[in-house]
């Protein structure tokens, strides 16, 4: 949790305006209510009736059938495109929803031409519908041989899961508006090579969106690890640390500052570290300081290769026998992604951990952009940002200063500074602390953290 700030710190009188009272009673306002109200109604029934129809598909494997209204991935993608076109309908055409598809060829996975077709929808935002957050799970399943396209392949956990996750979260959030848009994604050709991701991740960088938050979500249903732990209390957020698009300046510059552990996809998921901890009941989440589990890869991974900031989450205790199997049993053992292998109010947990977050995060003022830092050989921190853009962030109350021990996984100290630009830390002397800014609006919901410099940026 946060601390108080130490009473030996004082913030610059030129940078601060006076603390607004309404501060002290954050939790009454309306939209912190709401993100409590998102969180309960979350429906495991909905998420188990929505795994099953996935699974009742037989394989939604990325080679198999297109044709059949029973059958298949073609089967699986139009019934989700379905279900998200239902969700538009209530909410008086609230989302914008469609297939992205491209052929892909040549491939290990995919040696001849396969069309891969995800299903995305839009929830466009009301003041800055060009910043966007979004939440995805995978279409696809497989079985032991990946080229085995049509034996079953329930892929209930694996991941029908994180799809029924992203259709409900859906449901939620679309009775509510928001200022940011939020995209709901059905990914597919995951197990092929991770290609529907690509293919979207792609098209936002040509697109020019401004994507701050990528939260891929695969498996989420599965509370029983091989290693013989049952827990439905805990849940992993995997983040990768410097971007892969660093430049060599960046990286020299880095070398003298700081931002190894402060990449936005680091400080995106200490955010929902801390969404856990305030509005998710009884659900402990680890950070991860990997792109992903060891040697293995996820949907986010496109997006982070070009630079934006995304994570993984996903059960604590996986069970591989339950993974990439043929439905068999051997020496007293089932194998096989079934029905069975998933506990649906631990699914419904994380979901409603995904909802919360994009919640805040749509709600929120967009994130700190061009923050700056100086100190050295001072006895004072001075932060500098850009203020937002008052047309597209008309919530915006003020910024938050952050600042945490190096050796600290959570940010630790906070003060609001309000609307301004800069903000100075006497007696905090800038070697011994990171530091980063959070935007608050009206409500006292808040952005990400943003460290400073290329390190830490979310973008403009």
């Amino acid at each position: 949790m946060i601390k108080s700030i130490p009473t030996f710190v004082k913030i610059s009188a030129l940078a601060v305006l006076p603390l607004s009272l309404t501060f002290t009673a954050q939790a009454q306002n309306e939209q912190q209510q709401a993100l409590y109200k998102i969180a309960e109604d979350i429906s495991p029934k909905r998420i188990e009736s929505d795994i099953t129809t996935l699974v009742n598909f037989g394989t939604r494997h990325t080679l198999s059938e297109t044709e059949s209204d029973t059958r298949g991935i073609g089967a699986a993608r139009r019934w989700i495109k379905s279900e998200f076109e239902k969700i538009s309908a209530e909410c008086g055409g609230c989302l914008d929803v469609y297939f992205q598809s491209e052929t892909i060829s040549g491939e290990k996975r995919i040696p001849d031409p396969v069309e891969v077709v995800s299903v995305i929808a839009i929830q466009r935002g009301s003041t800055d519908p060009e910043r966007y957050v979004m939440m995805s799970g995978d279409i696809d399943s497989r079985v032991s041989d990946v080229m085995d396209f049509t034996s079953d392949s329930p892929g209930a956990n694996d991941n029908a899961s994180g799809v029924a996750g992203t259709l409900e979260a859906a449901r939620i959030l679309s009775k509510y508006k928001f200022n940011g848009s939020i995209v709901y994604a059905a990914l597919a050709g995951e197990e092929q090579g991770l290609f529907g991701g690509r293919i979207m991740a792609n098209q936002v960088q040509k697109d020019g969106w401004r994507l701050k938050a990528v939260l891929n979500n695969d498996m989420i249903g599965n509370i029983e690890g091989v290693n013989g732990v049952i827990n439905n209390t805990t849940a992993r957020i995997f983040a990768e640390g410097t971007r892969v698009t660093e430049t060599t300046d960046e990286a020299r510059t880095r070398r003298f500052t700081g931002g190894e552990v402060d990449s936005p996809s680091r400080n995106l998921a200490r955010y929902i570290d801390n969404i856990a901890d305030q509005y998710i009941e009884n659900l402990d989440t680890m950070v991860i300081y990997r792109l992903d589990r060891f040697g293995r890869g996820g949907h986010h991974r496109p997006f982070n290769d070009l630079g934006f900031p995304g994570i993984r989450i996903m059960e604590t205790n996986e069970n591989y026998t339950r993974q990439h199997q043929d439905l068999r049993e051997e020496d007293g053992i089932k194998y096989g992604d079934t029905l069975d292998g998933v506990n649906f109010d631990y699914a419904a947990k994380l979901t409603g951990l995904n909802a919360v977050s994009l919640a805040a995060m749509a709600w929120a003022p967009n994130p700190p952009a061009n923050v700056k830092i100086k100190g050295a050989v001072q006895p004072s921190t001075t932060l500098m940002w850009d203020i937002a853009d008052t047309a597209q962030n008309p919530q915006l109350s003020g910024y938050k200063v952050y600042w945490r021990h190096t050796d600290a996984p959570q940010w630790e100290f906070s003060k609001f500074v309000g609307k301004v630009n800069e903000a100075t830390l006497e007696n905090v002397v800038i070697d011994n602390y990171f530091f980063g800014v959070a935007s608050v609006n009206n409500d006292g919901i808040e952005s990400p953290v943003v460290f400073p410099g290329a390190a830490g940026s979310f973008g403009q």
